[in-house]
């Protein structure tokens, strides 16, 4: 019995060993690789309420080991995290350690003005970003990098995994749409993480007046680009858990419409509807929430449906599908009155709001992009730092 116990703990113990080795280790848990190249510099990070260290946040693990932490950047949803989406965030100072808060979403360009630079000597980017085009956290890293490029600062990319990694799909944005929502000549869903995408940056020459930064990459451990990274904590108020970020390239469009996509409920983006649709089962009204204070459909009794119980492989499998927004594009028969402008911007080009009036079917549609897919593989290439 004692024979049985000892191996039961010893395999055990194994288990446990291989368990921890294979554990994704983020850029910021490396110490031992940044500490070193933060030495005698005044530091300036840019990261949110994502920028953890194990328990503890950058900036306290920073400040812990005496780093002359001088600013902080924040992203659009503020510093902490809480923000709604497109809100004005003004600058601050952090109350827990006194370093100044400056917001990247305060209504200005974005960029960060040359006296803000000269203040510091290297730029951290911390930050969980979740791998669509649309998604604003990269646009803000980019115009950092300019900056940076523009008056001779370094920035030291601590990375993290992309937990839309695994594939590539949509249009390359046109980038007559470039806009705060698509900055860069990429593809919707474009499969890499902040540090790649700060490597094809640089090499591709696309920072204004083909400016090229100063960057380094810390890398994660244990991480390719098959790795399904469950991300610790919310990227931000409206995706809230994992399948809300798998459905997010396929239920973003939504904000481009009169449909509600969820905001003000317990499932963002993972369900949609509208008082006025028709023929579902499922029904849900949007209430003034943090994150969500006046979301569209406001308190008002939505017919839609819900997207939730979809299973992970079978949103994975079938990447952007627009056959939800068609869905409700043909229910309402709004015509025209059914897309804003603001789709294009989503979307990053023109034929697809057409496609759909013309009544393509969503793999019609996806066929479309095919090509944009295969092309933006093989020029990403180079700049992969994961398998």
């Amino acid at each position: 019995m004692k024979k049985i116990l000892f191996i039961v703990l010893f395999l055990c113990g194994i288990f446990c060993c291989q368990a921890q080795t294979n554990r994704v280790i983020v850029g910021a848990e490396q110490t031992e690789e940044y500490f070193p190249i933060l030495k005698n510099k005044r530091i300036a990070i840019f990261s949110n309420h994502t920028g953890m260290v194990g328990d503890k946040h950058l900036l306290d693990v920073l400040i812990e080991n005496k780093q002359n932490v001088v600013a902080i950047f924040s992203p659009e949803h503020g510093f902490r995290g809480n923000a709604d989406a497109g809100e004005h965030v003004s600058s601050s100072v952090d109350k827990k350690t006194g370093v100044p808060i400056l917001s990247l979403y305060d209504g200005k360009a974005g960029k960060p003005s040359e006296a803000s630079v000269r203040k510091f000597d290297l730029l951290i980017v911390d930050i969980q970003d979740v791998g669509l085009r649309f998604y604003t956290y990269y646009i803000s890293m980019a115009k950092l990098m300019d900056a940076c490029a523009e008056y001779g600062r370094k920035v030291l990319i601590l990375d993290r995994p992309n937990p839309n990694g695994h594939y590539v799909d949509g249009p390359i944005l046109d980038m007559k749409y470039k806009s705060g929502v698509g900055w860069l000549p990429i593809p919707i869903v474009h499969g890499m993480t902040l540090g790649e995408l700060a490597l094809m940056i640089n090499g591709e020459r696309w920072l204004p007046a083909s400016r090229t930064c100063d960057v380094t990459v810390i890398p994660c451990k244990n991480y390719t680009h098959q790795t399904m990274y469950k991300l610790p904590i919310a990227p931000s108020p409206n995706l809230p858990n994992m399948k809300s970020i798998y459905l997010y390239p396929s239920t973003c469009y939504f904000e481009a419409t009169p449909v509600s996509l969820g905001r003000g409920t317990s499932l963002p983006f993972q369900i949609y509807g509208h008082p006025n649709m028709t023929g579902y089962a499922y029904s849900f009204t949007p209430r003034s929430v943090p994150g969500a204070k006046n979301p569209p459909q406001l308190n008002k009794l939505c017919h839609g449906v819900n997207l939730s119980g979809l299973s992970d492989e079978e949103i994975w499998k079938k990447g952007i599908d627009l056959s939800y927004v068609i869905d409700a594009y043909r229910n309402l028969n709004m015509g025209d009155h059914f897309f804003r402008p603001f789709f294009e911007l989503l979307v990053g080009t023109d034929y697809v709001r057409k496609a759909i009036e013309q009544g393509k079917s969503a793999d019609e549609i996806k066929a479309m992009w095919k090509e944009d897919v295969e092309k933006f593989k093989v020029q990403r290439k180079p700049y992969l730092i994961y398998n």
